[in-house]
Parts: structure tokens; sequence; C-alpha cells
């Protein structure tokens, strides 16, 4: 928040800070003006004390405003003018005691209505100083609307995200503890064992990362690891992996389990649907300020239109779920593009800003 803001947000320091300044402005401004005539210097000790009656006069007003705030309107404008007028009018009076006791030393009996003159420019003076409170005051309000607005955006954004976060599809939990089961009754207790602990590892790392901060493409490979490494439990040596990533790119920050849907999808529509090997390619590049991802299989493919594919039954929300995350968390720049892979296949590229952590870079 800047420092203005700070100073407007902090009624109290505010109010004092420049209840003060303005009615010191007001005796130097009084002070220059003396210039143009021959006053003489106890002509000073005249304008500080009336400075410091206004100062002292316009502080009930505060509490009388912030009264009239929580009035109707004709109320509130009714209660301003009288209040307005009354304190003109005892600094008009103070004023006046001050120039014709202090300055002038005494006055004609035939001349006291001479106490009472000027009133209109004290009315001035301390309109100018009501304007000011209640411009100020609505500043502080529509501030202070200003920032409810961003605290109820900022927490609906991340609530958005963390919804998208954990739309996991159930299919891989399903598949997992199917294949323990299988393993268990084939009596093959070594690698259930094995299978349990990369799934809790698994699990951990989901849950435990912050969905609305952004993780290390490094770290996200490692969990994309212990999920491969289950899923070659269920597929052996029909499922390949192949990596590609830049050192540099290892180190950009990415959003959490960003690419785990896409792996999810292509090995459930396309591995599972091959009788060959199936093979998933990954790559991480970074070009001209941006990170480039992209995922692609062997698989029989899928008809794209309009750069989407098409709904399947049962299907789940991978892809619809990262998009939305990328629009969430990048706006417009971004981009989520589904074509055809060559020969065969699917290829899924992902294109966001290059970003490092500060503990990256230090380290």
């Amino acid at each position: 928040m800047p420092q203005w803001e700070k100073l407007v947000d902090s009624r109290e320091r505010l109010f004092w800070t420049l209840h003060t300044a303005g009615w010191a402005g007001f005796a130097i401004i009084y002070y220059i003006g003396s210039f143009l005539h021959d006053m003489r210097n106890i002509w000073v000790f005249v304008i500080a004390l009336n400075a410091y009656a206004g100062w002292l006069l316009t502080i009930p007003l505060r509490y009388i405003y912030r009264k009239a705030l929580t009035l109707k309107p004709m109320q509130m404008l009714l209660l301003v003018a009288i209040s307005l007028y009354i304190t003109a009018l005892f600094w008009a009076l103070i004023k006046n005691i001050n120039y014709w006791e202090i300055y002038k030393k005494g006055y004609r009996p035939e001349d006291w209505y001479m106490y009472f003159s000027n009133t209109v420019n004290s009315i001035i003076m301390i309109g100018c100083w009501t304007g000011a409170y209640f411009g100020i005051k609505n500043y502080q309000m529509l501030l202070k609307e200003k920032q409810n607005v961003l605290k109820a955006s900022s927490m609906a954004h991340q609530a958005h995200i963390k919804m998208l976060r954990y739309q996991l599809n159930p299919h891989f939990l399903f598949n997992t503890l199917n294949a323990i089961s299988t393993l268990i009754l084939m009596k093959d207790n070594k690698t259930a064992g094995a299978m349990v602990n990369r799934l809790s590892d698994f699990l951990r790392y989901s849950l435990d990362k912050d969905p609305i901060r952004k993780v290390p493409l490094m770290q996200e490979i490692q969990a994309l690891k212990l999920y491969l490494q289950i899923e070659k439990v269920r597929f052996e040596e029909r499922l390949t992996v192949i990596w590609d990533i830049e050192e540099d790119s290892s180190k950009a920050l990415v959003p959490s389990l960003i690419l785990q849907p896409l792996i999810e999808n292509s090995i459930k529509y396309a591995i599972s649907k091959m009788q060959g090997d199936g093979e998933i390619h990954i790559s991480a590049k970074s070009f001209a300020g941006d990170l480039m991802l992209v995922v692609t299989d062997n698989g029989p493919g899928a008809e794209i239109n309009n750069g989407q594919l098409p709904t399947r039954p049962g299907g789940g929300v991978g892809l619809v779920n990262i998009k939305d995350r990328l629009e969430a968390l990048y706006k417009d720049d971004y981009s989520f593009v589904i074509c055809h892979n060559m020969p065969t296949g699917i290829k899924i590229n992902i294109r966001i800003p290059y970003e490092i952590s500060e503990s990256i870079i230090e380290n």
C-alpha cells in the first residue's frame, strides 16, 4: 500500500496531521498577506492566536460531523450548516477581540458592533475546513470500499483456484488401488508395498502444495516421476517416458501439478488403448521470456475441433481444469494448444511466462 494510502487509512493520524498543517498554512498565508500593509510586529502574535483559536474551535466539528454522517440527508445538511455558522461566529468574535484588544489596545463603547464584523470571512474559512473534512472522509470511505472489494476478489480468486486444483480425477486412484489389490492377491507384497509408498508420497505432495503458489518445475518432475512409477507397475514395458528438460527450464516456476492431468489423460485414452508400446514425451524449454511445456503421446489420436478434444463419456475435467487454472493465474498471458502429433497421437503445448523464485536465484 502506498504511503499516502497508509496515512489516509490511519484516521487519527491523518486528522491531526492535516488539521494542524491546515491551520499552520492559514497562519503563514495570513502573515504573508500582511506584507501588503504596514503592520506592527505584534501582528504576528495576533495571527498566531487567531490560528490557534481556529484550531481549537474546529476540533468539536469533527465529532459533530461524524454524527451528522449517520443522519438523513436533510438532517445532516441542517446540522452541518448550524454547526458551521456557530463555529464561524465564535471564531470571528475571538479574532476581533484579538485585533481590538491586542493590536489596537482597546475599543470605544460606541464601536461594540466591530466585535461581530468579518463574519463572512470566518464562514468561508470554516466552510473550507468543512469541505476538506467531508472530502477526505469520502475518500477514506472509497478507499476502504476499494480494499474490501480487492480483498473479496482475492479471496474468491484463491477459492476458485483451489477448487480447480482439487478437482482430481478419481480414475487414477481407482486403478492404482485395484493394481495394489491385484498384487496382494498375487502375493507380490514387495511390489504392492513399494506401490503404496509411492502413492503415499505422491498424494502427500499433491495435498501439501498450496495451489495458489507456484513451484519449481524440478519439483513437479519429481512428483510426475512418482506418478509414472505407479503407472509403470500397471503397464510394465508397454509404457515408455522420454524426458527433455532444459536445465534453465527446470528452475522455472509452474502451477503445482499442471502436467499430471495431461499425462493421466494420455495414459487413459492413448497408452491403455494400444496393443504395442506406448510412448509419452515430456519437454520443457525457455524461449523469449516464456516457458514452453509440451506433452505428446503416440496413441491412436482423436478428432480435434477448434482446438478442443471431443467430450468422452465418463471423461474427467483434466483439460478444462488446466485451462481454467492457467487463465486464473496468468489472465491473457498464456496459451494452451491441442493439436495432432505426427505420425500419430496428441500433442499439447502450454506457454506461460518464465519466472524464477528469488530463493533459486540466490542459490
